[in-house]
């Protein structure tokens, strides 16, 4: 089979069927290198084809738990008071961007899930910021 793009159900077919016969394929080889090139050119048919969306943020926080054998109480640190932590998990209350960091970096949950959006990124925190410098109550009161 010659390599090329994927654009058809039939074509998908006789890639993964290639696939199948080039499974014991050394790396290396020209069939272990035919076997990694079909194996991307079917892995962005189906990124395109069958796309899987994000789940939501609570199911995530939800799915860690359960993975992590955790309860409402052992999520405080990560977003604040057992109330907001009930809020949250019941979807009465949005993720703040500090909860959402929190959440990132204590139980390493990906920050698109939890901003559902595809290849999100935290903004940095600049080093030696002080918060307190910009006293957003009373900005906001000058206008």
């Amino acid at each position: 089979m010659q390599a090329k793009l994927i654009k058809t159900e039939i074509e998908y077919d006789l890639a993964l069927s290639r696939i199948d016969e080039l499974m014991d394929a050394l790396p290396g080889t020209r069939e272990g290198d035919e076997l990694e090139l079909l194996a991307t050119l079917v892995e962005l048919y189906e990124e395109k084809k069958y796309p899987i969306d994000l789940p939501d943020a609570v199911s995530a926080i939800r799915f860690r738990m359960e993975q992590q054998d955790l309860k409402q109480k052992d999520l405080v640190p990560f977003i604040g008071s057992k109330s907001k932590v009930s809020e949250v998990l019941s979807g009465q209350r949005p993720l703040s961007l500090s909860m959402i960091r929190g959440l990132h970096a204590g139980l390493g949950i990906p920050v698109e899930v939890l901003l559902q959006e595809p290849a999100a990124r935290l903004p940095e925190i600049p080093a030696g910021m002080e918060w307190r410098e910009f006293p957003l109550a009373e900005i906001l009161q000058q206008k």
